[in-house]
């Protein structure tokens, strides 16, 4: 199994996981993709620094109304969330020194999570790179709605809607899809000290959203005042379902580290990320898996489809419709929700919110899987990613070609779906066994 771990002993932020994972090997084109794919008029930076001494990665999101803001290593990152207020943005890097909150700039962007959604969804991006950054805004707008107490059609983001942090998030879970980790961990949070401030006024570090988003995170506080985890780093150990442990027994494979902006004296603003593979097979121990069930005979096809994207942006690992004869010869539609038992009821209220059912029912059980990783191939076209199930002796089990990239290149080049997939295939066989005639026969 292929691990990820977060050191997070000066917290964690957009920045600096970016430049984490190019640090540990993951290419920075990777990144530049993702963030012209969301056509936003925003590009990234990198470069060298140094922070206490130890060379490190700095990423930066250059857009238009910014770039005259990051000219050296004290730039600000506006990252923190906010409804349609005019607050001020606070950043990881240059506020709250010495206890006390100093303001950074201020932008009059206002964007709904809806549009944030539609970006997204409209980018060409691989359907795990959607899924995980819209998860990641929908964590947000529910934090900031729970916050606010209000409905989450009424959050606004201000400074979590300006270009930069979309593109931080998007970007992320590219990088993250792109080093091929089957399970993320984490060490205990650096929260950091000192206050922030907003139109509600000053408040104590961990902000609001932040505390909403960190849960049951075990956090602490050390070092000089300053926010060291932002409402954008909390979202994405959220979105990567990161479990907070030890560094585990593995084989490290690659290392990076991740600066943020500021270069704090005896306590380096970093972040490091580790990636490794454990020694033994794969666990096959079964998991709970919440079921969650409904029929339905008085709703449009379209409307169902709609739930179905809800559902999945918010955090549903699979829904899926069957149409099924019910009583008095009515034609029915059964919908089933797989998920995480803890969000039951997240997932039963919007199905009550969105649709015409007034009744349902859910249950747990148990599953089991097979690990899973990714490698890419390259065919005459462009990459492909091939999914690949291993049995726990590490044989392989099952492979395929991700559907997102292959439609992709079908489209961009006018060539049959069926024979992207079938030259992926045919690409893949042939780098596993060396053995141009024997791939043939085996496709």
């Amino acid at each position: 199994m292929r691990i990820g771990y977060l050191e997070c002993f000066s917290g964690i932020s957009g920045d600096m996981l970016l430049g984490a994972l190019v640090d540990a090997g993951v290419p920075f084109a990777c990144l530049e993709q993702a963030a012209a794919a969301l056509d936003v008029g925003a590009r990234l930076e990198v470069r060298k620094v140094t922070r206490g001494g130890v060379a490190a990665t700095k990423v930066d999101v250059i857009t238009p109304d910014h770039a005259a803001h990051k000219p050296d290593n004290s730039h600000s990152d506006p990252e923190h969330s906010h409804e349609a207020h005019a607050h001020e943005a606070h950043d990881h890097e240059s506020h709250s020194h010495g206890g006390h909150a100093h303001p950074v700039h201020t932008h009059a962007s206002h964007r709904p999570l809806s549009a944030i959604l539609a970006i997204i969804r409209a980018a060409p991006l691989s359907e795990t790179i959607k899924s995980g950054s819209i998860r990641a805004f929908q964590l947000l707008g529910e934090a900031e709605a729970a916050i606010h107490c209000m409905p989450l059609e009424q959050v606004h983001f201000h400074e979590v809607g300006a270009v930069d942090t979309i593109v931080d998030i998007v970007c992320a879970a590219a990088g993250c899809e792109a080093l091929g980790v089957d399970r993320w961990l984490a060490s205990s949070l650096n929260v950091g000290s000192g206050t922030v401030v907003c139109q509600h006024g000053t408040l104590p570090v961990p902000a609001p959203a932040t505390l909403a988003l960190l849960a049951d995170a075990p956090v602490y506080s050390a070092g000089p005042p300053m926010e060291r985890v932002t409402p954008t780093g909390a979202a994405v150990l959220r979105m990567l379902e990161a479990t907070y442990a030890p560094l585990p027994a593995m084989r490290i494979k690659a290392s990076g580290y991740g600066a943020g902006g500021r270069d704090t004296p005896g306590e380096p603003n970093l972040l490091r990320l580790l990636v490794g593979e454990t020694e033994d097979a794969p666990s096959r121990e079964a998991e709970s898996i919440a079921i969650i069930e409904t029929v339905i005979d008085d709703s449009s096809p379209q409307l169902l489809g709609y739930v179905s994207e809800l559902l999945l942006a918010s955090g549903a690992w699979d829904v899926y419709r069957v149409a099924v004869q019910m009583k008095k010869g009515r034609t029915g539609v059964q919908l089933t929700v797989l998920c995480r038992p803890d969000l039951v009821p997240t997932l039963r209220d919007l199905i009550f919110r969105e649709t015409t059912t007034i009744g349902l029912h859910w249950r747990v059980e148990n599953k089991i899987g097979l690990s899973r990783e990714f490698v890419k191939v390259q065919t005459q076209w462009g990459d492909v990613q091939i999914k690949i199930a291993r049995w726990p002796s590490g044989k392989v089990a099952n492979a395929s070609p991700e559907y997102e990239d292959c439609r992709q290149i079908a489209a961009q080049h006018g060539v049959p779906l069926k024979h992207v997939m079938q030259e992926a295939m045919r690409i893949y066989i042939v780098s596993c066994t060396g053995a141009a005639g024997h791939a043939a026969k085996e496709l």
